[in-house]
């Protein structure tokens, strides 16, 4: 039986997920990130689709959203979107150590996925992290930066108030962005899933950057499937997903 326990760690409110029998043993552990605008609870059933195949999940809220919502809409925090990303990328270190501390996950079977804000996420953590094991990233970008400037310009076309070097403060993102530094893959297992119709996070520039780097040496473990869906995780991709973690953990 898969149980979901509700926990917070360093102020982080977090589901975790697992089958109850298995509940006090090191496990892989893997993190999954939700979209914007969403919540931890919002994606459960990803959450139960690596758990029931023997792994610890953590499904964490990100900045301003499920539990820590302050006194705004999500939706006033647009033009922190960014910086919600690299939160949960910085948050990451402090979350996977509690549990290899406790010796409830396995320091060498790690994973991290995501949907859409969490898919970009979890290719910042690619970048940025060496001690991930496995990455299945769920109609998000390895494009940081670029998809950024996509935004400032969206933004620009309804509020007029934008920084004058607006593009400027996004070059921190060029740090996270995987598409800059693909290299840092370093041979890992990689998953993309994205869907033709996607107009949000568009398919394309997704697409064009396995195609640029699937025959490199560094990429020899990285797939890409392809739907016709629009922004939306159907059901078959989180069970494909849940099989690559069983097969790649």
């Amino acid at each position: 039986m898969i149980v979901v326990e509700r926990k917070e760690i360093h102020e982080i409110p977090l589901l975790e997920v697992c089958d109850v029998d298995l509940k006090s043993d090191k496990l892989p552990l893997v993190f999954f990130y939700h979209g914007w605008t969403s919540c931890k609870e919002q994606v459960l059933t990803q959450g139960f689709e690596i758990a029931k195949r023997g792994a610890r999940v953590v499904l964490p809220d990100a900045l301003y959203h499920g539990e820590r919502q302050d006194d705004k809409d999500v939706e006033a925090h647009a033009a922190e979107f960014f910086k919600i990303v690299v939160n949960s990328i910085n948050e990451f270190q402090k979350l996977k150590t509690a549990y290899t501390d406790k010796k409830l996950a396995d320091d060498e079977r790690v994973g991290v996925s995501g949907l859409s804000m969490g898919g970009i996420t979890t290719c910042g953590l690619l970048r940025t992290r060496t001690d991930i094991k496995a990455a299945d990233c769920l109609m998000g970008s390895p494009n940081m930066y670029e998809f950024a400037n996509q935004m400032v310009e969206s933004f620009a076309t309804t509020v007029h108030t934008l920084p004058d070097d607006v593009h400027e403060q996004l070059e921190f993102l060029k740090d996270y962005d995987l598409s800059l530094a693909p290299e840092s893959i370093k041979g890992r297992a990689v998953h993309f899933w994205h869907g033709t119709e996607d107009k949000v996070v568009v398919y394309q520039p997704t697409y064009d950057f396995y195609q640029r780097i699937k025959h490199e040496p560094y990429a020899e473990n990285v797939t890409f499937t392809t739907t016709n869906h629009e922004h939306k995780v159907p059901y078959s991709i989180s069970v494909e997903m849940g099989e690559f973690f069983e097969q790649e953990l």
